[in-house]
């Protein structure tokens, strides 16, 4: 990473990133060691102290809530134990449906923690604040909407250990909300393990593309959170997982009932897996074979970019290139038609991947490689190719060198995204340890972000880097520039609230 003294020194010199400013003030809290910052197997099950630091965050006014922190992270509060309080708050005060928009609060919570992983120990505090406040705000839109809150547990129908598979299986395929909950509620509470329930949350978070992709996000992110936080917050979580994939707020129809296009891809990839290989993990890296997926994707249907995968997979190319392939497709979207919903193509595919390399069952890993490629077309819609293509971008040398050209690189970003790519691409050539760059990517959403898909997307393009095979790698991260933050973009308040918060 880039020196904390020198990268402040050269954005003074170059008066392009002079707004990053230091975070001084933030010594005033005590340091995140990454230590404290990751997951503790041996954590007590459910602190006391966890409801009242919940019942805070709920019942504080925002505009006093930061200093409320801030106190108490002054007086010794651990950094997982608000990061435990602000995701229970955010699951019990905001209604996940639909998955995404207000319910932001909860899904942007693992994104706000892997950036303050990434992060110096000095500024780890700074993405849980500005997830505190976003919570707040989406608190009051809830409040707007009908003060919706997950309701108690109906005991009497919870439905015992040994009969809970099953039985959530059956309300999950019949999307019967009440069964469901009866019934994850029983699997929680058996001897269900993690690994066991994220398979079984892992197949219907892709089964339907409603809500762009958030459900399958909503499935990786809070099984991430809750290896963060502790399993035994399972239970509220989970049920707000099972109520969010069961949304189908595009139809009133049962879509078990019905032959919806939402839901059609699953139904015909399940016949389809069945026609893959054995070993099929086992074969050989093809850039080539990355190519020819993303020029499918790039017009193809979703049934043939499935088809593809399949034919891929028997042609022993490995699930890696496969990989490749469809986050250059997800960044392609992003680079032709920058968007809410084509940014969603490369956070669902962070998703998607994290689950492909969790899961064990092989046939669900099929599934969710194929899932994937289908669902990028469905990503795409009506939109026509523009011809800028990820694979043929064209490196374009900034005119300073070191430090100084990562502050070029962003000096201009909001205003010159093709330009910037361009830059960046040109650099990471030069560069290969591309932590300069993430180092700087991430303090400008600390200063410049100013809603939820800014955390969301750059946590996962900055983790999908190091998971591509060069130099795939070095093109998604130059597709990033058409929505990563500037220094030309505006300041957000967050620095100057949470300054304020510690009387600095």
């Amino acid at each position: 990473m880039i020196p904390r003294r020198s990268f402040l020194r050269t954005a003074v010199s170059t008066g392009a990133l002079a707004a990053l400013g230091d975070f001084g003030f933030l010594a005033q809290l005590p340091s995140v060691s990454a230590a404290e910052a990751v997951a503790d197997t041996h954590l007590v099950r459910f602190h006391p102290e966890i409801e009242p630091l919940v019942r805070l965050l709920e019942d504080t006014p925002r505009e006093r809530l930061l200093e409320e922190v801030a106190t108490r992270i002054q007086r010794g509060l651990p950094y997982r134990q608000l990061l435990a309080a602000l995701f229970l708050a955010g699951v019990r005060d905001v209604q996940p449906r639909p998955v995404g928009f207000k319910f932001h609060a909860v899904l942007v919570i693992n994104s706000a923690h892997l950036a303050s992983l990434a992060s110096p120990e000095s500024d780890r505090w700074l993405p849980l604040f500005w997830a505190i406040d976003n919570f707040k705000v989406s608190q009051a839109a809830q409040q707007k909407e009908g003060n919706w809150r997950l309701a108690a547990v109906d005991e009497s129908a919870v439905v015992p250990g040994h009969r809970a598979p099953a039985a959530f299986a059956e309300a999950m395929d019949h999307w019967d909300e009440a069964a469901a909950d009866a019934a994850i509620v029983g699997l929680v509470r058996s001897n269900t393990s993690a690994d066991e329930l994220f398979e079984i949350l892992c197949r219907y978070g892709v089964r339907d593309f409603r809500e762009i992709g958030h459900k399958s996000i909503y499935v990786s992110n809070s099984l991430r959170c809750l290896e963060v936080i502790g399993w035994q917050h399972a239970e509220p979580v989970l049920r707000s997982l099972a109520y969010a994939l069961l949304d189908h707020v595009d139809t009133k129809q049962n879509p078990s009932q019905a032959d919806l296009p939402a839901d059609r891809p699953f139904r015909e990839n399940l016949t389809l897996v069945k026609g893959i290989r054995e070993g099929w993990t086992e074969g050989k890296p093809s850039s080539e074979a990355s190519a020819d997926l993303l020029q499918t994707l790039r017009a193809g249907s979703a049934a043939e970019a499935s088809g593809q995968v399949v034919k891929m997979l028997n042609d022993g190319v490995a699930p890696q290139s496969i990989f490749d392939g469809l986050f250059s497709g997800a960044g392609e979207l992003l680079m032709q038609a920058p968007s809410t919903i084509s940014l969603h193509a490369t956070t669902f595919t962070n998703a998607v991947h994290y689950a492909w390399h969790r899961a064990q069952d092989e046939e669900l890993r099929r599934l969710l490689l194929l899932q994937n490629a289908a669902f990028l077309p469905l990503f795409r819609g009506e939109h026509k190719d523009t011809g800028l293509h990820i694979d043929a971008l064209e490196p374009l040398a900034p005119k300073a060198s070191g430090d100084e050209a990562v502050a070029e690189i962003f000096a201009n970003l909001h205003h010159d995204r093709l330009g910037g790519a361009r830059k960046i691409l040109a650099w990471l050539q030069d560069n290969p340890d591309a932590a300069p760059f993430a180092a700087a990517a991430r303090r400008l959403i600390f200063l410049k972000g100013n809603n939820a898909h800014d955390f969301k997307f750059s946590s996962a393009v900055l983790e999908d880097y190091e998971q591509l095979s060069p130099p795939w790698r070095d093109r998604l991260l130059a597709a990033s520039a058409f929505n990563l933050r500037g220094a030309d973009d505006k300041d957000n308040d967050l620095v100057k609230r949470t300054r304020s918060a510690l009387g600095a």
